[in-house]
């Protein structure tokens, strides 16, 4: 019997729109476990979800059966919906239109996790733009700064 066989390991970041702090304390935790189902439900495996206040990151192996594109799409479109029905507060919530999806290694899968558990410690030093623009130059890159943040 044939079998289509992959591991596809992403690091996918996106923020909310305007990098507005929506994503506080009171949300966090229940936000992570529901972008991580929704990874589990498109038949992705999500070893972990983190971020601060205004942007989260992923830590996914793609499904062979979705593109980033699809998958970030349903990411963002369904917990967008779900956040505005925790709190009035949260009507406006939305996430920026674009997304970073970065490759790596599976040996890599290890460093990542720790890295996205590092982001409160990582936040206190650097911007989520300074710290987006260093995945572009590390991963070669090229952006125009008046459209990255949209």
């Amino acid at each position: 019997m044939p079998q289509s066989l992959s591991f596809n390991l992403t690091h996918i970041i996106f923020s909310t729109k305007d990098r507005r702090p929506f994503i506080t304390p009171e949300y966090r935790e229940d936000l992570y476990a529901y972008l991580a189902e929704t990874a589990r439900v498109c038949k992705c495996e999500c070893y972990r979800v983190g971020g601060v206040e205004d942007h989260v990151h992923l830590a996914i192996r793609l499904a062979r059966t979705i593109s980033v594109s699809k998958l970030v799409e349903e990411l963002k479109s369904t917990s967008s919906k779900w956040m505005k029905t925790k709190s009035p507060a949260l009507r406006e919530f939305s996430w920026q239109r674009g997304y970073g999806s970065f490759s790596l290694s599976p040996k890599d899968l290890d460093s990542l996790i720790a890295y996205i558990d590092k982001q409160e410690e990582h936040h206190r030093k650097k911007t989520f733009q300074d710290e987006y623009r260093e995945f572009l130059k590390r991963y070669g890159i090229e952006w125009d700064e008046r459209y990255v943040w949209d």
